[in-house]
């Protein structure tokens, strides 16, 4: 009985921003749990590499900023009989600088990409979900939806910013039978981070800093998203679960 409520089987999950990093760990993760999964990136190559690594993957192919974009590639998809039960809004950048000299035109890619993406994604696919009284929407936050580091102030901006969309997402959709949450990771050895992770002092740093004492590992994400697909969420909505190995507990 309680391995049925986290089965997936029968559910249609899509994932943005999934061609490699947490994106493609978490597709595989709600994969394993039983879902047909969808997998999203701007590259048609990349794409098209990281399905061919989880066998029988679809994918769809759409810049998530877009918003007339999504809105095109999602309602053709759902017209092809394919409904999208579960939607990851995973697609993010970073950019690293002092504030004072932060690029004005990479802040507005950091708006668009970490912030109008979750919009866009998240009310093309909740138009559908609306419709059939049901749906899962999981946004990806950040340890930055609570804490600051330097040289990364608008990136902590967006993922403030997406931690509160997540609770208004819940507001107004949770009465149509959504339910809408977040997953906030702590610092993961991913291609995002791929800097940090080669700097031995940022390492040395970070281990001292996280009661677990270590960089996280994308698969540790996978737990977290399928109980939030899953019928054992049922009742959970505008939640932020940090995955964090401690980070945020602990001065």
């Amino acid at each position: 009985m309680a391995h049925q409520l986290f089965d997936l089987t029968g559910q249609r999950a899509l994932i943005t921003g999934s061609s490699q990093g947490i994106g493609l760990a978490l597709a595989q993760g709600l994969a394993q749990a039983g879902a047909q999964v969808v997998l999203n990136g701007r590259d048609p190559a990349k794409l098209a590499a990281a399905a061919a690594r989880l066998p029988g993957a679809e994918t769809l192919a759409f810049d998530a900023t877009d918003h007339a974009a999504v809105r095109a590639a999602v309602d053709g998809f759902e017209a092809q009989g394919k409904a999208i039960d579960i939607l990851v809004n995973n697609a993010g950048q970073q950019h690293r600088a002092p504030l004072e000299e932060f690029p004005p035109d990479a802040f507005q890619r950091l708006l668009q990409t970490n912030i109008a993406s979750v919009f866009n994604v998240g009310q093309a696919c909740a138009r559908h979900m609306i419709a059939r009284g049901r749906g899962k929407i999981i946004n990806i936050a950040s340890v930055q939806s609570a804490l600051a580091r330097p040289s990364i102030a608008p990136y902590t901006a967006t993922k403030g910013a997406v931690a509160n969309l997540t609770k208004g997402m819940a507001t107004d959709w949770a009465r149509h039978g959504l339910q809408c949450n977040a997953i906030a990771p702590g610092y993961f050895d991913t291609p995002l981070n791929a800097a940090l992770v080669a700097d031995r002092d940022f390492t040395a740093w970070l281990e001292r800093r996280t009661p677990a004492g270590r960089w996280g590992r994308v698969e540790e994400l996978q737990g977290a998203c399928i109980f939030l697909a899953s019928a054992a969420s049922s009742f959970v909505n505008g939640h932020v679960l940090y995955v964090d190995g401690g980070i945020t507990a602990s001065l």
